[in-house]
């Protein structure tokens, strides 16, 4: 019997930054080396093909995803990138700025044939601006909650979904043993939860950083709230090998 096609995973992780362009200095990132090597392990046994790439500039962020316009996929596109940013934007290793539209632009139906039917699934690590997140108090016993505000709807291809490390114009804390987000996801992934569709599983990743996870540095306190935005037509597993 043969063995069915392996999906397939591209990890990018940028540590180590340089240039000048920025509005900000991008310092280095201390842990995400191993954070991301520890996501493209687990990824590889829930029978993932893993392209795990560190230290990217702009330009060869964008040629890594004009390469899936020419590689075989099996059922699943799953990419993570782990990166400082800006509201809708990735910064390279050479502090230039990457259009997240851009990236989505490169694996349209248009520009990406085989990967139109294929779901495409991104998690984010990266700040989205630069406020810092107080929280709140929640009441578990509540009425429905305030409408928040959320209005960054991202021109993304079909069949995509998209989650980010924190909601729109906040920062993403990550310290010397990884990030809030891509920790909780590696604990999502490592643990029973991986079989649930893919829509749970990111609401189980927005508990996780939404009640385990604060800042007890220089921002003491601060919070973080992961979101996700997606057209996907149905319940996916991609992670129930």
């Amino acid at each position: 019997m043969s063995q069915a096609r392996q999906s397939w995973a591209l990890i990018i992780v940028n540590t180590d930054f340089c240039g000048s362009n920025s509005n900000t200095v991008l310092g280095t990132w201390r842990g995400a080396r191993r954070e991301a090597e520890q996501l493209s392990n687990t990824l590889s046994r829930l029978n993932y093909q893993v392209e795990l790439r560190h230290n990217k500039t702009a330009k060869e962020m964008e040629e890594l995803y004009q390469q899936e316009c020419h590689r075989e996929h099996g059922d699943y596109f799953v990419s993570i990138i782990s990166s400082h940013g800006e509201t809708g934007v990735i910064f390279g290793c050479d502090s230039e700025p990457v259009k997240l539209t851009r990236i989505f632009q490169i694996l349209s139906s248009k520009k990406c044939p085989v990967l139109t039917k294929i779901p495409k699934i991104f998690f984010i690590q990266s700040c989205r601006g630069g406020e810092f997140d107080q929280g709140v108090m929640v009441e578990c016993d509540s009425g429905e909650p305030e409408p928040d505000g959320f209005s960054d709807y991202l021109s993304t291809p079909p069949q995509t979904i998209v989650m980010f490390a924190c909601s729109p114009g906040y920062v993403a804390f990550f310290n010397i043993f990884g990030s809030m987000f891509l920790q909780a996801l590696l604990r999502v992934l490592e643990g029973e939860e991986h079989h649930l569709a893919l829509n749970h599983l990111m609401t189980r990743i927005n508990w996780e950083v939404a009640f385990h996870c604060q800042d007890r540095g220089t921002y003491q306190g601060s919070k973080e709230m992961p979101c996700f935005v997606t057209n996907l037509l149905q319940e996916v597993f991609p992670f129930s090998a």
